[in-house]
């Protein structure tokens, strides 16, 4: 296929401020999970596909396919999608009291 550009795994991202690898980026309706640290105003990779275990609310018990979205005022993954953005499923279920949740980015 001569069109073909890339698997899309792995985004490139310009950041207005400094963003820490493994922090949790919005770009449009989309989440990305910085690869390595990226300067104010520079340009970095983001992981945009796979599955990557985050913060969660401690009260959300989301079972294994369950939406999950980026609650970005509390820095973690949320049930609850009302104001936040879209981030993909669970990829394995999280209970009551766990703190993170394997997410499966973007599907």
């Amino acid at each position: 296929m001569k069109n073909f550009v890339q698997e899309g795994n792995v985004l490139d991202y310009t950041s207005a401020g400094a963003v820490a690898s493994g922090a949790v980026v919005v770009f449009g309706v989309r989440v990305g999970i910085v690869i390595a640290d990226i300067p104010a105003g520079g340009t970095g990779a983001i992981r945009v596909k796979g599955v990557a275990e985050l913060a969660k609310l401690s009260t959300d018990t989301p079972a294994q396919g369950a939406l999950l979205y980026w609650d970005a005022a509390n820095t973690r993954l949320t049930t609850t999608a009302s104001g936040n953005v879209l981030a993909g499923y669970a990829a394995k279920a999280a209970g009551n009291g766990v703190t993170t949740v394997w997410l499966h980015l973007n599907a």
